[in-house]
């Protein structure tokens, strides 16, 4: 009776993710365009090298960083292994939180049909005056680029 419930419990929950994932929006969020692999630092820290040029990049729904990994079960780590990578202007350890997830968007690689959503986190920093919001997209693969404002590990 316990294993009953346990997966009647667990379709509930997925049921519920896949229906709100099926959701429609208006941002045209789409495609992997990763040109080169990634590196790594360690197993949890991606190795970040090139510094973004446009001031929207990973702080506005339409440009968020896409780190990819939904299919493989890997997007969640591939956020943390984003965030990990990032220290302040001056160097600074960064911490940051998951504020949930938001912004439906268009993309091939929904898992139920062709929608996904953002992720949205809250990052600050020791004597950092804000704290800053970054949107990240598991969905889909793009070139990982320190976002302006931000320095990263070495």
């Amino acid at each position: 009776m316990k294993k009953l419930i346990l997966s009647l419990s667990a379709a509930a929950v997925l049921t519920a993710c896949a229906t709100q994932k099926q959701a429609t929006g208006s941002n045209q969020i789409t495609g992997d365009t990763r040109t080169t692999a990634v590196e790594y630092l360690d197993d949890r820290t991606y190795k970040l090298t090139a510094q973004a040029d446009d001031k929207t990049y990973g702080f506005e729904q339409q440009n968020a960083i896409k780190v990819g990994g939904v299919h493989d079960q890997s997007g969640p780590m591939n956020e943390r292994r984003f965030l990990n990578a990032l220290l302040g202007p001056n160097g600074e350890a960064v911490g940051y939180y998951r504020e949930g997830s938001c912004c439906t968007f268009k993309t091939p690689n929904g898992l139920m049909g062709d929608a996904g959503l953002l992720d949205l986190y809250k990052v600050y920093w020791e004597g950092g005056t804000d704290t800053l919001s970054l949107y990240l997209n598991m969905y889909d693969e793009g070139e990982l680029l320190i976002p302006v404002g931000f320095t990263a590990k070495e």
